[in-house]
């Protein structure tokens, strides 16, 4: 009789140990709904064709830091006509450093003042534009001349719940927000990836606009290019806080309530068999 009780013991002890195993295991898993990107719209099939969005073209406007580069010249000429740009970024701790721009400036006017040419009005127009009006006027001092511009202060932030919030420069003056995230080392598991705010600025207007990365609405978004200056902010979830609180506050408590268990389970199993 004394055998039978402490078999059915051991039974009961054994599922004890098992049902706790199973809550820490239920409680440690998310649902992947949650955290998967650019979920199809239909469950059903995941082959959807759509016609692709025109390409964001910056334009150049007061306070943007032009890089020109022109070519086709002799070494005194590149040094007259090409002023140095930024150097290069540096990592440091995981965080982009950026360093001083160097180029053309454009004043609150729209204007900038180029070597032999003088007061140029750039306001408005793309780096292309500008490209063509500019190999053009260079014509006139040199012979087939060609033109590079871009955008040197295209600044992009990213804050938040990403692995590495910093300011990162799109080189080429175009950036996705997809982009954008990857260069911050992705959301962390506690980011809301259903609800991240992207603030910008433009015509002296702030906008707030809510962006899901969950749905493959966000191609089709006015949001997916980014423009200079747009501020990426990826949202803590709710239990980011509350669920690290609790793994510290229970998790002494649960190893140790574990390993009594198991003495205990191991004291009954050594009587049973004697």
């Amino acid at each position: 009789m004394y055998t039978d009780l402490a078999f059915l013991s051991v039974f009961r002890l054994k599922k004890v140990i098992f049902a706790l195993l199973a809550c820490c295991i239920f409680l440690g898993c998310r649902s992947t709904k949650s955290i998967t990107y650019f979920q199809p719209y239909s469950p059903r099939t995941d082959e959807v064709i759509t016609n692709m969005m025109d390409v964001y073209t910056p334009t150049i406007k007061p306070g943007d830091v032009l890089s020109i580069v022109v070519n086709g010249l002799d070494s005194q000429d590149r040094e007259l006509f090409n002023l140095p740009t930024t150097t290069q970024n540096t990592q440091s701790g995981g965080y982009v450093v950026l360093h001083p721009f160097r180029g053309f400036t454009v004043d609150e006017f729209g204007n900038i003042e180029y070597p032999q040419i003088g007061t140029m009005k750039v306001i408005g127009m793309t780096t292309n534009e500008l490209e063509k009006r500019l190999t053009e006027q260079l014509r006139e001092f040199f012979v087939s001349p060609t033109v590079s511009i871009n955008i040197a202060n295209f600044i992009i932030s990213v804050l938040g719940e990403v692995n590495r919030p910093a300011q990162y420069v799109a080189s080429n003056n175009q950036l996705t927000l997809p982009q954008a995230l990857s260069l911050a080392g992705d959301l962390t598991i506690f980011g809301r990836r259903d609800n991240v705010l992207l603030i910008r600025e433009k015509d002296g207007e702030r906008t707030f606009a809510r962006i899901d990365l969950t749905n493959r609405n966000l191609f089709d978004s006015p949001y997916y290019y980014l423009h200079a200056g747009d501020v990426i902010y990826v949202e803590a979830t709710k239990g980011r806080f509350t669920s690290t609180d609790r793994t510290y506050q229970l998790t002494p408590i649960l190893i140790s309530s574990l390993s009594f268990l198991m003495l205990l389970f191991n004291f009954i199993s050594n009587n049973v068999t004697k």
